[in-house]
């Protein structure tokens, strides 16, 4: 077997770059998630009153028909 020369390695680089930026994609999420708690809190109806109305409302008088009209259609085939 031959043996190689050792070389010393150069040292190793982390990457550090994707924890800055999963952790700021996590603030950016809960950050609109709050927004849209918030607006759902503030859409959200307002205890109070509540009136109901009932009305009944009578039909006006119709007049009959002053002249019929027939539609005949065919269809070609």
């Amino acid at each position: 077997m031959l043996e190689s020369p050792s070389r010393p390695r150069p040292p190793r680089r982390k990457r550090r770059v994707g924890r800055p930026v999963v952790l700021a994609l996590v603030l950016l999420a809960v950050f609109l998630l709050g927004i849209a708690v918030g607006q759902a809190l503030d859409d959200s109806p307002k205890p109070g009153v509540t009136v109901t109305s009932v009305r009944t409302l009578t039909p006006l008088p119709q007049q009959p028909p002053t002249r019929t009209v027939t539609v005949t259609v065919t269809q070609q085939p």
